[in-house]
């Protein structure tokens, strides 16, 4: 089981870094060691020149530290690819994103769960089902993951809270913009019971 998660502060290196990695245009997934790199180190290596000056000229690090910031003060957590409380299964994708933003529990998004998700516009029945079957797992244990999004996934998150159980709303926004905007009140409740309203 995992720990709990201290936020990431301004001051960690190693976590900007990881920021910036993500934040550089056209870069995709590389070493952190390009921030040793001079700029004619970098377009040597044949990534594009946009990035190699982003990085040369140390934008990207600054862009990060600006985001890190921004995180920081607004109580997200920050996971990146090698610290211990970034989920095990989600490395064993092709492309596992660099950084996750997370609100909350950030200790839920490692822990045994199944995700539900669906159609944003269910039948009545459609909807109750989705409710109930999120209802009995959160109960015994799983965490629900979701989207936040009308219809199947809010029944789903409905059906933990429901069971007191934890859920993770994973969202297609960004950490800050809850979508749609009548699922605010869901969104508290997430946290409320230790889920996580956002990632």
């Amino acid at each position: 089981m995992v720990g709990a998660v201290l936020p990431i502060r301004s001051t960690d290196t190693h976590a900007v870094e990881w920021l910036a990695l993500s934040l550089t245009a056209g870069l995709g997934t590389t070493k952190q060691e390009v921030f040793r790199a001079s700029l004619t180190e970098l377009e040597a290596t044949g990534i594009q020149t946009v990035s190699a000056q982003s990085l040369g000229t140390g934008r990207s690090m600054e862009l990060a530290q600006e985001d890190l910031e921004r995180a920081v003060a607004a109580g997200v957590t920050l996971l990146v690819p090698d610290d211990p409380a970034y989920p095990a299964q989600l490395k064993q994708i092709y492309d596992p994103p660099l950084v996750l933003y997370v609100s909350g529990n950030a200790a839920a998004v490692s822990l045994p769960g199944i995700a539900l998700v669906g159609t944003r516009h269910p039948t009545p029945y459609g909807m109750a089902m989705a409710e109930r079957l999120a209802c009995d797992l959160a109960a015994r244990g799983l965490v629900i993951f979701s989207g936040l999004a009308r219809g199947v996934d809010t029944a789903g998150h409905r059906g933990a809270i429901v069971a007191k159980g934890k859920t993770v709303a994973v969202f297609g926004t960004g950490i800050d913009i809850i979508y749609p905007k009548e699922n605010t009140r869901l969104a508290e409740q997430i946290l409320s019971f230790g889920g996580v309203p956002g990632i």
